[in-house]
């Protein structure tokens, strides 16, 4: 089987729009099936609804920002010690932290249903950027997950 394509760090070009890579990255992570022009239409409409809600910035600086508050510090990892698994809080690498705030903020949005994709990412981007909603309440979790099991950190090596 060939290897499969992904866009890496070096390839990835930013946005048509925006010109930002952060944002080329979350439209690849929206994407489903290789439709990428339909992915990008859902990011410019969410954009185009945040525009229209919150005059104050611009929607690219409130989705950065909403990212910024979605990412987490610190998470907890699974790791086998004489026969007993361990959930071991670890740092988690930048680009990581990034990875995962995306994927957060999608599967949050994914998961309401009932409206539009736009409407719903849109509401998401605005909930994370005011510290608020379900993407945020994921990103406490793992932090307390990780503040509960600070007794086993002497395992991570």
């Amino acid at each position: 089987m060939a290897k499969k394509f992904t866009a890496s760090a070096e390839t990835l070009k930013p946005d048509v729009k925006y010109g930002n890579k952060a944002v080329s990255k979350f439209i690849n992570c929206l994407m489903l099936k290789g439709k990428k022009s339909v992915a990008e239409k859902i990011f410019y409409t969410s954009m185009d609804i945040i525009e229209k809600k919150m005059k104050t910035e611009k929607p690219e600086e409130i989705f950065i920002q909403a990212l910024e508050n979605l990412k987490p510090d610190i998470e907890v990892r699974s790791r086998r010690v004489g026969g007993q698994t361990y959930q071991v809080p670890t740092q988690v690498s930048a680009k990581r932290r990034q990875s995962l705030a995306m994927k957060w903020l999608l599967e949050v949005a994914r998961k309401k249903k009932g409206r539009p994709m736009a409407d719903r990412l849109a509401a998401e981007i605005m909930n994370a950027y005011n510290k608020e909603g379900d993407a945020i309440t994921k990103r406490a979790n793992v932090h307390k997950m990780a503040e509960a099991n600070k007794l086993f950190a002497h395992f991570a090596w």
